[in-house]
C-alpha cells in the first residue's frame, strides 16, 4: 500500500497522523467545534486523505460505524491524557468494533499475507483505526499525545527521537505559545 496523500479538499490543521489519531483529528478546534464527520461528504474526504477510497463506502452505514470507533478512540486517549492506561469500560469500547472483524493470515507465494475480514464493508475504516490504535499503544502509550496548547484538542504519536515533542504543529501551536509566553514577559 502506497503512503496516503492528503485530499486537497480536506481542511483540517494536522494531516498525517497514524490512522487512529488521523481518526481523532477529525474534530478540531472552533466555536462551534469543527467537524470532518458532521456529514457524509466529510466521509469521502477523509476517506480519501487516509487512503482509503476505493476499500471503504462512503455511506450512512460507514459513517455511522466510523462516529462509533472514534468515539471509542476518544475515550481510551482522555484516559492517556489523563496520564493512566484505558480502563475497563474504555476497553469494552475498542473491543466493541474490533469484535466485528479479524485478521486472517494466509500463506502465498511472495510470503504470509494478512487479511482484514470484517462483517460488512461499512465497518472497515473504523474497524482499522482501533487495530492501528492498539498498534501505537504496543508502541508506547506515553508517545500518544495531546497538543500542549491548551486551546488545542488534536492529538499525535511523538515519533521524536527523545520523545519530547509538544505540539502538534510547531509552526502553529509551538508559535502561539512562544508568542503568548514573549508577550506576558514584555508586560511585566
Amino acid at each position: 500500500m502506497t503512503e496516503p496523500t492528503a485530499d486537497p479538499r480536506d481542511p483540517r490543521p494536522l494531516l498525517g497522523e497514524p490512522l487512529a489519531l488521523d481518526l481523532l483529528n477529525t474534530r478540531w478546534a472552533g466555536t462551534p467545534v469543527n467537524d470532518l464527520l458532521a456529514g457524509p461528504d466529510g466521509l469521502a474526504i477523509w476517506l480519501s486523505s487516509s487512503g482509503l477510497t476505493g476499500r471503504c463506502p462512503d455511506d450512512g452505514a460507514a459513517l455511522a460505524a466510523l462516529l462509533e470507533a472514534r468515539e471509542a478512540l476518544a475515550a481510551a486517549v482522555r484516559a492517556l491524557d489523563a496520564g493512566r492506561e484505558p480502563g475497563p469500560a474504555e476497553l469494552a469500547g475498542l473491543d466493541a468494533v474490533l469484535r466485528h472483524g479479524r485478521v486472517r493470515r494466509e500463506a502465498s507465494a511472495a510470503g504470509p499475507v494478512d487479511r482484514v475480514e470484517v462483517d460488512g464493508p461499512h465497518r472497515l475504516a473504523g474497524w482499522l483505526a482501533v487495530d492501528d490504535f492498539l498498534g501505537l499503544l504496543a508502541r508506547g502509550p506515553h508517545r500518544i499525545r495531546k497538543c500542549a496548547r491548551e486551546a488545542c484538542v488534536l492529538h499525535f504519536f511523538d515519533t521524536s527521537q527523545n520523545g519530547r515533542r509538544r505540539w502538534c504543529r510547531m509552526a502553529v501551536c509551538g508559535n502561539r505559545a512562544k508568542a503568548a509566553r514573549h508577550y506576558g514577559k514584555a508586560r511585566a
